[in-house]
């Protein structure tokens, strides 16, 4: 299927890359259905990666793996709030939190609090509220975005 995004014009999408978010996702819950779109520069994944609604082609939202830029991140998530989300498998699970990137990209973000788990098996996600008091709405992490750069280059 053709979509049409503001930020990445328009793409060929296989539908099985749909992911349905049931009530929404925090301040646009008219919005169910999203992709993952990736900036793949030089062909590769990067880290951060968009939650492209296909409802309103100008959302779309940064997001990043959570482990990334934070390895002990271990959100406390009541299973009754994943229920929607059907059967999962450990394998199957999908973390991701979004980000803000101000114009001083040194204070750039992530909202550990309210992370998307999306089942990757049944292609259904949900935005959840963690119940960890330390998981901050802004956590800092250019620093350590910039730890990992260096080590993966090998300084």
């Amino acid at each position: 299927m053709r979509i049409r995004t503001k930020h990445f014009g328009e793409i060929d999408l296989d539908e099985s890359k749909i992911i349905h978010f049931e009530s929404g996702i925090l301040g646009f819950e008219d919005y169910n259905r999203y992709t993952i779109l990736y900036d793949s520069e030089e062909g590769k994944r990067s880290e951060v990666s968009w939650l492209q609604s296909l409802d309103e082609p100008s959302l779309a939202i940064p997001v990043i793996n959570p482990f990334f830029i934070k390895e002990d991140y271990n959100p406390e998530v009541e299973d009754e709030l994943l229920k929607p989300l059907g059967e999962m498998e450990l394998e199957d699970i999908v973390v991701l939190v979004s980000i803000t990137v101000p114009s001083d990209i040194r204070k750039m973000s992530a909202n550990l609090k309210a992370p998307f788990i999306i089942n990757a098996e049944s292609k259904k996600g949900a935005q959840i509220i963690v119940e960890n008091q330390e998981y901050e709405i802004k956590y800092y992490f250019y620093d350590k975005l910039q730890a990992n750069k260096e080590a993966k280059e090998g300084k």
